[in-house]
C-alpha cells in the first residue's frame, strides 16, 4: 500500500530498470527485431488496456516478457496507474465497471484507486 503512489502510471518495470541501469550507456541500439515495440503498447493509452479482457491480454502479449506477470497483475498495475493520474469521468467509470468483474486483488486496487480519484 505504501508504494501504489510511488509507482506512478508504470504499469510494467522493466523499461525503468533498462533506463537507470548504467551499463546501458554503452549500449547501442539493437536490429534485432524481437527488441522492436509489439502491438503497438508504447501507443495505447492506459484505459484502452484496462478495457482488454483475459484473452486480448494473453494474444496481445504473447511472446513478450509483460506476459509473466499474468493478467491479475496487469490489471492490477492498471488500477494503480489510473489511481495515481489526473481525476476524469472515463476513468471512475472504468475503475467501477472492472469492480463489477474482477478477482479480489484486481477489486482492492481498483477500489484505492478510486478512492484517489474521488477525494
Amino acid at each position: 500500500v505504501e508504494f501504489r503512489t510511488d509507482i506512478g502510471n508504470r504499469i510494467y518495470g522493466c523499461d525503468d530498470c533498462q533506463l537507470v541501469c548504467p551499463w546501458n550507456k554503452f549500449a547501442q541500439a539493437s536490429a534485432e527485431i524481437d527488441f522492436n515495440v509489439r502491438q503497438q503498447l508504447d501507443e495505447r493509452t492506459l484505459l484502452a488496456l484496462f478495457e482488454w479482457d483475459e484473452a486480448t491480454f494473453l494474444k496481445l502479449t504473447e511472446g513478450s516478457a509483460i506476459r509473466r506477470i499474468g493478467y491479475d497483475c496487469w490489471m492490477r498495475n492498471i488500477a494503480v496507474a489510473l489511481g495515481n493520474g489526473q481525476a476524469s469521468d472515463a476513468a471512475i467509470s472504468a475503475l467501477k465497471q472492472k469492480i463489477k468483474d474482477c478477482t479480489d486483488l484486481v477489486r482492492e486496487h481498483c477500489e484505492w484507486a478510486l478512492q484517489q480519484l474521488i477525494k
